[in-house]
């Protein structure tokens, strides 16, 4: 039994195109949903199948599926559909129509061309599963007729009011001034209520403003409180000491190693750091460090943290930097990095 057909139809599920190789190619396009108005009919969203047979080239994906669905070779599936192709043009040839179930029938029209028609049973759009076509009679909405309930309610308002007229004649009821007065508390509980909403609503205001005060005070509180940490923290590139030893040098040396720490080398903006101190001393430790590994280390000066600076060299170009930076990464420390500065 060949099944192409059927799956050439699970193909179209998937893809917008499915080749039937040596017969031509199955094409589907998406139709959104639509209502035609002379019959009140709702149709779905759905793939509309058209055929083109000028592709008739083999791209594999028919055979595929058919050597993978009936677990034979591809060759053998190839085979297979080249036989159905042939059975088909034999049908047609001798003026048969030809049908494939849920796609649509071939024939040939009276100038010997070949002609498809395609099924509208099958819904290919996998996202209007289980919506169908339907008809909707037309709505008919009946006016109400109120004219008669208006005539009825006037004449019963006229009615109760000549019985109260007859009634005031014969025994007159008096709503005097005094029996109004005797409830004047409702105008002032009255200006009361609105003179409480005003003062709510002012308190409310007043509330907002110094809700938004403190929070900007305790805003301004926490970035003075981060600036402080961050000025408190000192940057150690090189590797930490295994011990503490103290040492007492006199201040006539520490002063002569300060002073040969601190030469002054002016030359470029571009500077490869080593690292940053929050204690001068250390700082000028680390530029004799690197002068002894042949660096032309010095000071830079102090940044906004109050940290100073010590920087293996300083560069006019920024080839050169860069380059330089790219070594000491390598073979120093890879935490060094390039600050630009301009003078």
């Amino acid at each position: 039994m060949n099944n192409t057909a059927k799956y050439i139809s699970e193909l179209l599920y998937r893809y917008e195109c499915v080749i039937l190789p040596g017969f031509g190619a199955f094409l589907t396009k998406r139709q959104p949903a639509m209502i035609q108005e002379s019959t009140h009919a709702f149709f779905p969203p759905q793939k509309l199948i058209s055929f083109n047979s000028q592709l008739q080239n083999n791209d594999g994906l028919l055979a595929n599926y058919m050597a993978t669905a009936e677990n034979i070779s591809y060759t053998d599936a190839v085979a297979k559909i080249q036989r159905y192709v042939l059975s088909l043009n034999n049908k047609m040839a001798v003026g048969q129509r030809v049908e494939l179930d849920g796609i649509g029938s071939f024939f040939t029209s009276v100038e010997d061309t070949l002609q498809f028609e395609p099924s509208q049973d099958t819904n290919y759009l996998t996202e209007a599963f289980g919506l169908n076509s339907f008809i909707s009679p037309s709505i008919v909405r009946e006016e109400e007729k109120t004219t008669p309930k208006v005539v009825v309610a006037q004449v019963t308002r006229e009615a109760y009011k000549e019985e109260v007229q007859a009634i005031e004649e014969t025994t007159p009821i008096a709503f005097t001034p005094e029996r109004r007065r005797e409830r004047p508390y409702l105008k002032y509980a009255a200006v009361a209520a609105v003179f409480i909403g005003v003062v709510g609503f002012i308190g409310l205001d007043q509330f907002n403003k110094q809700v938004d005060l403190e929070n900007d005070r305790i805003s301004s509180n926490a970035e003075k409180e981060i600036e402080n940490r961050i000025q408190e923290a000192t940057f150690e590139i090189a590797s930490p000491l295994p011990a503490i030893n103290l040492t007492i040098i006199k201040a006539e040396e520490t002063s002569s190693e300060n002073s040969k720490a601190i030469a002054v080398n002016t030359a470029g903006k571009y500077h490869v750091v080593a690292g940053a101190y929050r204690i001068k001393t250390n700082a000028n430790k680390k530029v004799l460090k690197l002068k002894a590994k042949g660096f032309e280390a010095r000071l830079i000066g102090v940044n906004k943290y109050g940290l100073h600076q010590v920087v293996y060299n300083s560069y006019e170009n920024r080839l050169e930097a860069l380059k330089a930076l790219q070594n000491i990464k390598k073979q120093q420390d890879r935490r060094a990095w390039l600050l630009v500065q301009e003078r």
